[in-house]
């Protein structure tokens, strides 16, 4: 039974994944279109659908407005009970339909074509009612369903969904959206973290260890343990000459019992890694990762010390 279910599902993965290449072949002139009209549109992009299709519209939609493209959810149901007013004079709709043939879709059509707002058809028949009126026709017919009785949309929807998404990233190469748009639309959670968190929003929240090159142990010591970083900068003037860190107190130690002749110089490392202020958190994070080390001292252009940030200020923004 495991074997069956095991192979089911593989068979599942298969289907769905054949759909989506053979959506290759549909890509033509139309969908050319489309991305002009979108492109050139003063307004937004409605996305519409009934069933299943109205869940990928959402879907859809999200993922245009992350990245630069203004659009909204209308439910096709409830457009011809008065949601149609969601539809603006410069739009554009996107009419989403296995069928194109659904009775909402039907109803809702003639009153799209009456607005004069540009429509296009993502629809799995070329021959619907949907196709035969839209302006512009985007192809996504599938063979067959992934489901055992050919009826669940799974490899539609699923063709639904990447066209969808296929749109949306060429729009993304259109409009020359970059990361930093990108940030800017997702402030909050860990993508927007990474993509604008920066070191000057962290660091300033530690202390800032330092102790200078003829510090003696006792004062090395209470500077690491005191500041709670595992660490200290050793610096001339504000400028890091090396780093002592706990580990390099017990490796002392494990070498050199008596040390009470030892000074920070003869225990640091010298030029220790460090990170400007205005990098990206991410950056200190990969640099830390690359280096197999839990700390980086801050610097500004100047390269003068302002403090440490640690693998723990990331972990608490999650973006570890």
């Amino acid at each position: 039974m495991d074997r069956e279910i095991i192979e089911t599902a593989k068979k599942v993965l298969q289907m769905e994944s054949d759909a989506l290449l053979n959506l290759q072949q549909y890509i033509d002139d139309d969908f050319v279109r489309c991305l002009e009209v979108i492109l050139n549109s003063k307004g937004r992009v409605v996305v519409t659908g009934i069933g299943k299709s109205a869940i990928i519209a959402q879907k859809i939609v999200a993922t245009l407005n992350s990245t630069g493209t203004p659009a909204i959810y209308m439910h096709a149901a409830d457009a011809i009970h008065g949601d149609l007013g969601i539809i603006q004079h410069d739009d554009v709709v996107i009419c989403i339909s296995k069928s194109g043939n659904t009775p909402e879709i039907s109803v809702l059509i003639p009153f799209l074509k009456q607005s004069g707002t540009p429509l296009i058809a993502l629809v799995g028949n070329t021959q619907s009612f949907l196709a035969s009126e839209a302006d512009y026709v985007l192809n996504c017919s599938v063979d067959k369903e992934a489901c055992p009785n050919n009826l669940a949309p799974t490899c539609s929807s699923t063709a639904q969904l990447a066209l969808g998404d296929a749109l949306a990233s060429c729009l993304i190469e259109l409009r020359g959206f970059t990361s930093n748009d990108f940030a800017r639309f997702h402030p909050g959670g860990i993508l927007g973290k990474r993509l604008y968190l920066k070191v000057a929003d962290l660091y300033k929240y530690n202390d800032i260890p330092s102790v200078s090159p003829d510090a003696e142990m006792p004062r090395v010591i209470l500077e690491i343990s005191g500041k709670c970083l595992g660490v200290t900068a050793v610096t001339v003037d504000n400028k890091v000459l090396g780093a002592i860190t706990d580990g390099d107190l017990r490796r002392m130690l494990e070498k050199n019992p008596e040390y009470a002749h030892l000074t920070a110089k003869d225990v640091m490392t010298p030029n220790p890694k460090t990170v400007n202020v205005n990098a990206l958190a991410l950056d200190a994070l990969n640099l830390m990762k690359q280096k197999n080390i839990t700390n980086l001292f801050v610097v500004n252009d100047q390269d003068e010390y302002l403090g440490v940030i640690h693998i723990h200020d990331l972990i608490r923004e999650g973006i570890f």
